[in-house]
């Protein structure tokens, strides 16, 4: 487990790919330390003769840091030993199927493998045109924002957030809405139309997440609008956007596509 002491070699080695480790290097901005969090969360490292060789952040989620698929094993198996629950594993394809394999072995079923998610990045100005409704969320506007967070949350992963109580994800929400990390469109009627969030920041790179349309309002090709502006505004942080998408969900990465979103890697997600 990594202390305050290994921060520099965790950055170090989360640095050298800023885009996959935007989750890890975003923890480090804001807490400044590699050193287990007031809530339990902590930081895996594996290490050769001193050297840093991999890491693994060990919160609600496992999130692979440069962590090659050989040395998933020795991660998995502290992560087991602490005896917690984890929701997701998620990260470079390669090495959280690994991580999971050795998972299966030590009893944990996941409830889905998301094995090819395209690892997406825009750079530059978006190849269609924003639009210009898409603003910052408020606070102001948090109980039209937070039903339509948990929509979008139980059809992604098929349960609500609110399990077990509203608390815990509601924090989230507002928490994403008071560092202007929450991107939304409410209508006239107070309709949320569109919202998505940047999950992740640093000052390279921002990684959306969240991205939701209104069901009611889907089928109109107004998709690439509203990601044309989330680039747009993401770019006052970072020059570069990225976000990970489901090899399945053709019409989404048809929208990123035409924005101007490129792949630059893959990477897979667990479900527990």
């Amino acid at each position: 487990m990594l202390g305050s002491a290994d921060t520099l070699a965790l950055r170090e080695l989360a640095s050298e790919d800023v885009v996959a480790n935007v989750f890890i290097l975003a923890h480090l901005d804001s807490t400044g330390t590699a050193a287990p969090t007031s809530g339990g969360a902590s930081v895996f490292g594996v290490f050769d003769d001193g050297t840093l060789l991999g890491a693994c952040w060990a919160g609600a989620n496992l999130v692979p840091v440069q962590l090659d698929p050989g040395l998933a094993g020795y991660v998995a198996n502290a992560a087991h030993q602490t005896g917690r629950r984890y929701a997701s594993i998620f990260g470079p394809a390669d090495t959280v199927l690994a991580l999971y394999s050795r998972f299966e072995q030590l009893g944990h079923a996941a409830h889905e493998v998301r094995s090819q998610q395209p690892l997406l990045t825009i750079s530059g100005k978006p190849a269609t045109s924003p639009n210009p409704s898409l603003t910052f969320g408020s606070m102001q506007d948090f109980d039209r924002i937070l039903p339509a967070c948990a929509a979008m949350f139980e059809e992604e992963v098929g349960y609500s957030p609110f399990l077990g109580g509203q608390e815990f994800y509601s924090r989230r929400v507002a928490g994403l809405i008071r560092q202007g990390h929450s991107l939304v469109h409410i209508d006239a009627t107070g309709t949320v139309v569109f919202k998505a969030e940047l999950g992740a920041v640093t000052p390279d790179v921002t990684q959306v997440q969240g991205v939701w349309m209104n069901p009611e309002l889907r089928g109109r090709g107004q998709s690439a609008g509203y990601m044309a502006a989330v680039v747009n505004l993401s770019r006052t942080f970072a020059p570069v956007t990225s976000l990970y998408v489901n090899d399945y969900n053709a019409k989404a990465r048809a929208t990123y596509e035409r924005v101007g979103f490129e792949q630059v890697g893959t990477f897979a997600t667990v479900l527990f």
